[in-house]
């Protein structure tokens, strides 16, 4: 059996997916390592974040070494967080020279329209225009796309997310600044206002999982799940005030993601507040589907610094 796989760098998470001949996921890792911690002071990767995902990319090596995959051949990309690094490159490069992997740090349209592309491979999906949420560690992207044409109508990415949620919370500026940024995007968001969202990506995931009560997180329960706009304000008053250590001791699943998952809450609160959605469609697809299932990753979608 011939593996396909992809890795998703992203602002908080690094994730590995492999996928077989039909489609089918056989693997499929995820691991927190929060690149994105203070990076809006620093400009710079954290030494301890690039720690964390030094062993990270030494597990996937080892992953790919016992099921016959190429490091070469996996299709590995970054988003946000490594578009603002400076130290970025140079800490791809190490993990090309020690691992094999080629990473490409990609725009914030390649993060939309393979995130697009990972979605619609759901053949359950029914409605024709849909709106795709993407909160990531230190951005959110909204995408609206004609589900029939795979046409992208509406897309675009604003510089918020969990982890730069957490540094802004540390500061005492967390609403200042997320009003700023809303006010900034007021146009943006109205144009893809809707009824209901398709989610992705971890903090959603988990965030449909918690909703279901689980201490493990249980994929095939998450895919395809809808809940209601009123459960996650649910979720979002009984965690508000809980320290990450408590939340953790109810959902184990959680691990590290512990530590932001209430600025996920806090976030999509937000969001759908403004969208006005009523109702939240969980996908498990994304990103790291979407760059498989093309191949790789398009010259006009590498990001230029």
């Amino acid at each position: 059996m011939t593996l396909r796989a992809s890795i998703d760098i992203g602002s908080n998470s690094i994730l590995f997916l492999a996928l077989d001949d039909k489609g089918k996921p056989v693997i499929n890792e995820a691991n927190v390592t929060g690149l994105g911690r203070g990076l809006d002071e620093t400009k710079n990767f954290a030494p301890e974040a690039i720690e964390d995902s030094i062993r990270v990319f030494k597990n996937y090596a080892d992953i790919c070494l016992k099921n016959n995959i190429s490091p070469e051949s996996v299709i590995v990309t970054a988003t946000e967080a490594s578009r603002v690094a400076k130290n970025s490159q140079d800490f791809f490069r190490q993990i090309e020279s020690d691992y094999g992997f080629k990473v490409k740090i990609i725009t914030g349209e390649a993060e939309a329209y393979y995130s697009t592309i990972g979605v619609l491979a759901d053949k359950n999906i029914e409605d024709e225009i849909i709106t795709i949420m993407d909160i990531g560690g230190a951005s959110t992207e909204l995408i609206k796309v004609n589900t029939k044409s795979k046409e992208i109508l509406e897309s675009f990415s604003m510089p918020i997310g969990v982890v730069r949620l957490n540094n802004w919370q540390s500061k005492g500026s967390r609403e200042q600044e997320s009003t700023r940024v809303f006010t900034d995007f007021a146009d943006r968001l109205n144009h893809v206002q809707c009824s209901k969202l398709y989610c992705v990506a971890g903090t959603m995931t988990s965030i449909g999982n918690m909703h279901l009560g689980h201490k493990k997180f249980i994929e095939d329960s998450v895919h395809g799940l809808n809940i209601s706009f009123q459960d996650i304000l649910k979720l979002r008053e009984e965690f508000k005030s809980k320290e990450p250590e408590d939340i953790l001791e109810r959902f184990p699943f959680l691990g590290k993601r512990a530590q932001t998952i209430n600025s996920g809450l806090y976030l999509a609160e937000s969001i759908l507040s403004l969208l006005k959605t009523q109702q939240v469609y969980i996908s498990t697809y994304g990103l790291r589907y979407g760059t498989i299932l093309s191949g790789g990753i398009k010259d006009g979608f590498i990001f230029k610094d």
